[in-house]
């Protein structure tokens, strides 16, 4: 069954190796607190606010062996007030037999969910 894992992390500045270094820390997370094997993974979805324009963060995947295959698609937010700033988010879509409310979402360093109503996992 196909199960959505939700991340999300937010940075300090607007340069590429500090939003890549967080979004492949995101991604490290979220595999290692669900155990993720890269042929389990059906999708992943990356969107950033649109304040981070100096970079493509799904090219964080790549530093994972065996993710180079997986289908990633990445776009920028619609601004959304009071939103929150420089802020990377992920939804990953994982075939598991897991229940969804078995399934970890990572949050980091501030970030939150989009829809607090969906979210039942602390921030790590």
């Amino acid at each position: 069954m196909i199960r959505g894992l939700r991340g999300a992390t937010t940075v300090n500045s607007n340069s590429e190796e500090e939003i890549l270094a967080a979004t492949e820390e995101l991604f490290a997370k979220l595999i290692e607190v669900n155990q993720i094997e890269p042929d389990s993974v059906a999708s992943v979805f990356v969107s950033t606010t649109e304040d981070i324009d100096a970079v493509f963060p799904a090219k964080a995947l790549r530093k994972f062996s065996g993710w180079t295959y997986v289908p990633v698609m990445c776009m920028r937010e619609m601004p959304v007030p009071n939103s929150l700033k420089l802020c990377v988010r992920v939804m990953m879509h994982v075939n598991t037999s897991v229940p969804q409310e078995k399934i970890s979402h990572v949050y980091l360093n501030g970030a939150e969910v989009l829809r607090p109503d969906l979210n039942n996992s602390p921030a790590l």
